[in-house]
C-alpha cells in the first residue's frame, strides 16, 4: 500500500490522442494519477481539516466547493453572475475585482452543446485542441461548440436566448448511471440556432457584428475511464461519513465510481485534507 497525505483539489484533467479522459488528483503537493488505480482497492479518510482554497485560511465550513465564507464575500469568481454570466456587472463599475474582471470575463467565451446524458447548452472560456475541460468536468461524451462571443456577459444573454429550446443543466446522476446514446449535434446546432436567430439579432444590434462568431468545428466524442458503471447511484458523503474505501471502477466528471454503486464527487471537497491508501 502506498499512503498520501494533504489537501485536495479538484481533479486535473486532459484527453489523451483517443480524447480519453486522463485524471490526476492533487494531494497536497502530490499528484496522483487516477486513470491507473482503476480495478484497485483505494480508500480515504478525512482528518477533520478544511483549509480556504484561495487564502489557505482554516475553516470550519467549505463553501461554494472549496472556499470560506470571507473568500465567498469578497471573491470576484465567488460572486453570483459566475453562475449566471447575463447578471454580469463588470460595466457597471462594481466588480469585486476588476483586475480578476478584466482578465476572466472580458475575454472570448465559447457556447456549446454537451451531450451529458441529456443534451444541454453551456459555456466555457477554453477549448484547447478541440477539447474543453468544462465538457470532461461535466461527465460530456459529446461536445459542440456553437459560437465564440467576446465576453462574458455577451455568453449569458446568448446561452439565456437558448435555455428557451434546450436545459443548461447536468443530471449528475443520470451522467454516471450509462455511456449515452450518440446524439446528431450538428443538427441540433443548426436547428437551434433558427430558433434563436431574433435573440441573436438583437445581442448584435446592441453589441456589434464582433459580438459573436458562429464556429464551424465538428462534433468530438470523448471517452471516460470506465469499467462498470452503477446501477443505482449511492453518494458516499465524507462530511457524514469521514471515511470510505472501495475497488474504483471508473471515473467521469469529477466523480470516482466505486464498488456498490457508490459515487463521490471529488471536487465538493476541495480544500480537505484527507489520507488516502492505494495499492500503488
Amino acid at each position: 500500500m502506498t499512503s498520501y497525505q494533504g489537501n485536495i483539489r479538484k481533479m486535473s484533467v486532459s484527453t489523451d490522442v483517443d480524447n480519453l479522459a486522463q485524471y490526476q488528483l492533487p494531494v497536497g503537493e502530490e499528484r496522483l494519477n487516477m486513470n491507473e488505480l482503476i480495478g484497485q482497492q483505494i480508500s480515504m479518510q478525512h482528518t477533520g481539516k478544511i483549509h480556504c482554497v484561495h487564502c489557505a485560511a482554516v475553516t470550519k465550513k467549505s463553501f461554494n466547493q472549496g472556499y470560506c465564507y470571507r473568500c465567498l464575500m469578497k471573491l470576484a469568481q465567488c460572486d453570483t453572475c459566475i453562475i449566471k454570466p447575463e447578471l454580469c456587472h463588470y460595466d457597471a463599475g462594481t466588480c469585486r475585482e476588476p483586475a480578476w474582471g478584466e482578465a476572466n470575463c472580458l475575454s472570448d467565451h465559447f457556447v456549446y452543446l454537451a451531450n451529458t446524458g441529456t443534451i444541454k447548452v453551456g459555456i466555457t472560456r477554453h477549448v484547447t485542441d478541440g477539447v474543453s475541460s468544462r465538457w470532461l468536468d461535466q461527465g460530456a461524451t459529446q461536445a459542440i461548440a456553437i459560437m465564440r462571443v467576446q465576453n462574458r456577459l455577451t455568453s449569458g444573454l446568448v446561452e439565456t436566448a437558448f435555455k428557451s429550446f434546450i436545459a443548461d443543466k447536468t443530471n449528475w446522476r443520470t451522467m454516471l448511471k450509462s455511456q449515452p446514446e450518440q446524439a446528431d449535434l450538428q443538427a441540433l446546432k443548426e436547428s437551434l440556432l433558427e430558433q434563436v436567430e431574433g435573440d441573436l439579432d438583437e445581442i448584435i444590434e446592441e453589441y456589434g457584428f464582433q459580438a459573436i462568431d458562429i464556429t464551424d468545428t465538428p462534433a468530438i466524442d470523448i471517452h471516460y475511464p470506465v469499467q462498470q458503471y452503477p446501477e443505482k447511484v449511492k453518494s458516499i458523503n465524507l462530511d457524514k461519513e469521514g471515511e470510505f474505501s472501495g475497488t474504483l471502477l471508473g471515473i467521469k466528471g469529477q466523480y470516482l465510481m466505486l464498488d456498490g454503486d457508490r459515487v463521490i464527487n471529488m471536487r465538493k471537497y476541495s480544500g480537505y485534507e484527507l489520507s488516502i491508501q492505494t495499492e500503488q
